[in-house]
């Protein structure tokens, strides 16, 4: 089979953005590579060891691979891509002197092929991702995420993923109830029920994301603990499940956790609120360093309690807590 591969040459900072704007004119695959070079300071605190080959991409650079079917619309296709990433620099997000390049790949050529850079990774001193087709022996206290990220969602290495698993550690003692939007794969559903949530409801809008979700839910044996559900962010808590399914954890909650972007954390910082008991702890992430004090002004504005920010490379999670 034969697929259009369309390859954007951007910056890190416009990644989420654009990946988005793929998922939504329905790519098959989209893969992100970021600069290798040696210069770009890495965390190796836990041990975490980087497989990726050097390449030439400079440093703050990505490039993005977007995947479509043949027989695609590609005038379509191009014409809302150059829109959509034109629209960046209104928001804030600087896509740099972005170009669209358009080639056609066999099939071989990429849905396999990126599987030989995923590799078991150690992410916080007690959490480990795990892709499902490799062999890896845990040391007693590791707690593994088993994971197949599918083509359309990433291994839960970026900084924004891994800055919510180590937030994650930090904030659970066992028992809280937790929402995940936005759950894409499903990695923090999992990963704070290892840590020791009793359940988590994990939310997404887009089908793709619930059926990857619900997909890892099962390869981890956690269908008892982690309800997957298609929502409109938080809306469902306030509504019930739209199939009068009934909810799989009772609002308020302890934890809700959000590794979308800034320009959404925005947008339901009040919902947020209302979700959380009095002394629950928000967890939002995808922050870039240019909206860092907007998110941190407005959560300040409804009534948290900012009580830290940790950074990875130009990524920040905020860590909030309702008074009570």
């Amino acid at each position: 089979m034969k697929w259009h591969e369309w390859t954007i040459s951007t910056t890190e900072e416009a990644i989420e953005m654009i990946t988005n704007v793929l998922h939504e004119l329905d790519a098959d695959g989209v893969s992100v590579e970021e600069s290798g070079s040696l210069n770009r300071p890495r965390d190796t605190s836990l041990g975490q060891w980087y497989d990726t080959p050097l390449n030439d991409i400079p440093e703050g650079h990505a490039v993005i691979k977007g995947y479509f079917l043949e027989g695609s619309d590609l005038g379509r296709i191009r014409g809302i891509l150059t829109a959509r990433i034109d629209e960046l620099r209104g928001f804030d997000i600087d896509p740099g002197d972005y170009r669209i390049d358009e080639a056609v790949v066999d099939e071989e050529d990429w849905a396999n092929a990126w599987k030989q850079y995923f590799k078991p990774i150690r992410v916080s001193e007690r959490l480990t991702i795990k892709p499902t087709w490799e062999e890896y022996k845990p040391a007693p206290e590791e707690r593994i995420i088993e994971l197949d990220p599918g083509m359309a969602f990433g291994t839960g290495t970026h900084p924004t993923t891994a800055l919510c698993l180590r937030t994650l550690e930090s904030v659970i003692r066992g028992g809280e109830e937790v929402i995940d939007v936005g759950t894409g794969s499903g990695i923090l559903a999992i990963g704070a029920v290892r840590l020791g949530a009793s359940r988590v409801l994990a939310l997404d809008l887009d089908p793709v994301a619930v059926s990857s979700a619900a997909e890892n839910t099962r390869l981890n044996g956690l269908e008892e603990q982690i309800q997957v559900h298609m929502s409109d962010l938080l809306g469902v808590i306030r509504s019930g499940a739209e199939d009068g399914e009934a909810l799989h954890v009772t609002v308020p909650v302890d934890v809700v956790v959000a590794n979308i972007l800034a320009e959404i954390i925005l947008l339901f910082i009040g919902d947020v609120y209302e979700a959380l008991k009095p002394g629950g702890i928000y967890i939002a992430s995808g922050i870039y360093e240019n909206k860092e004090d907007a998110v941190a002004d407005a959560l300040s504005a409804a009534g948290f309690i900012i009580e830290s920010r940790n950074r990875e490379d130009k990524w920040i999670a905020i860590t909030a807590r309702k008074p009570g």
